[in-house]
């Protein structure tokens, strides 16, 4: 199978298997009809397209309320992944009257335990608009779910979304600066955003690499001895489970995509800058993004962790101050 471009195998298990890159994007589809594939919509369900937060209580994203000029441009088609499924994105704009030379990316992720979630429901269509408030072109990606694909479908879509803004006709297109591509991403979306900056070694400003993540919540170590010294609990061991097809419990050694899949596996000093942030008491253990952060900073990666009081998840700690704060880092490593 082909790989991303920029990206490498786990140091410690077999070859993270990468499927779309730059040119492979449209490749894909070419020998998905030369196989007479079948294409289908990636349409999730009212239920499967709810977001991660729980309830209708105004907090995190919930709290902002975007301008009325911004733009959006739904449902664009970024790739056609190998089993046929049509992959699409919304870009989200700043009013054309605040636009002034080239434009910063941020690829937004959604979350849901990697089996639900969707790009355009009401949270993470706030999430697109709040980043198109701050200046930026935002495209939030529908990747495909579990249990119709497993890892490593999930970063293969995302990376494919990255390396579909590179494109020239894209860069025309928005007016991007190739170099100026970030991520952001919230729980499962948390995960995805990590594993993309964390993969691939090198340049940050050419195929699926990027230029700054910024994550909130993510279960970013799928690993046995991780979630157990996290006293994870068995609905994180689930849909962990779930996501990688292993059995909750597998050794590694059975599972070998716990450690593929694991951001923390793959921290090199060519990553970009991170800004991660938890809940003190969440869902998601929050011994988790402090053995990411430790580990970034131990390859002398930047990284800023903000962790908040309460047991909110994902967007939906991001109020306010926290996204002030997201917007200060995405702006200072992307302009």
């Amino acid at each position: 199978m082909t790989r991303l471009s920029g990206f490498r195998g786990s140091r410690r298990r077999r070859p993270v298997r990468i499927a779309l890159a730059v040119s492979a994007a449209l490749a894909v589809a070419a020998v998905a009809s030369a196989f007479h594939q079948p294409l289908r919509e990636l349409d999730p369900s009212a239920r499967q397209a709810s977001s991660e937060v729980a309830g209708s209580e105004i907090i995190g994203i919930r709290t902002f309320e975007a301008p009325t000029d911004l733009r959006v441009d739904a449902d664009l088609e970024y790739a056609v992944a190998e089993d046929g499924t049509v992959l699409t994105l919304d870009v989200c704009r700043p009013a054309a009257s605040a636009i002034a030379g080239s434009n910063a990316a941020v690829v937004s992720i959604h979350g849901g335990s990697w089996a639900r979630g969707d790009k355009a429901n009401s949270d993470w269509r706030k999430v697109c608009l709040w980043l198109a408030s701050e200046g930026f072109v935002a495209a939030s990606v529908n990747y495909r779910l579990v249990p119709d694909a497993a890892y490593p479908a999930q970063v293969d879509d995302v990376a494919a979304a990255v390396a579909w803004l590179r494109e020239p006709d894209q860069l025309e297109r928005f007016d991007l600066d190739p170099a100026r591509i970030g991520v952001f991403g919230g729980s499962a979306g948390g995960h995805l955003a990590a594993l993309l900056g964390t993969l691939g070694e090198g340049p940050l400003d050419v195929g699926s690499r990027v230029a700054a993540v910024a994550e909130l919540s993510g279960p970013v170590g799928l690993g046995l001895p991780e979630l157990d010294a996290d006293a994870a609990s068995d609905w994180l061991r689930g849909i962990v489970g779930e996501f990688l097809a292993c059995e909750p419990g597998t050794p590694d050694e059975a599972c070998p995509q716990a450690i593929e899949a694991s951001a923390t596996a793959h921290v090199d000093p060519t990553d970009p800058p991170f800004f991660i942030g938890h809940a003190e008491s969440e869902v998601v253990p929050l011994a988790q993004s402090q053995r990411l952060a430790d580990t970034l900073g131990a390859s002398a990666v930047e990284v800023e962790l903000a962790v908040v009081p309460g047991d909110a998840h994902s967007i939906g700690i991001l109020d306010e101050g926290l996204r002030e704060r997201v917007a200060a880092f995405l702006h200072a490593h992307l302009g």
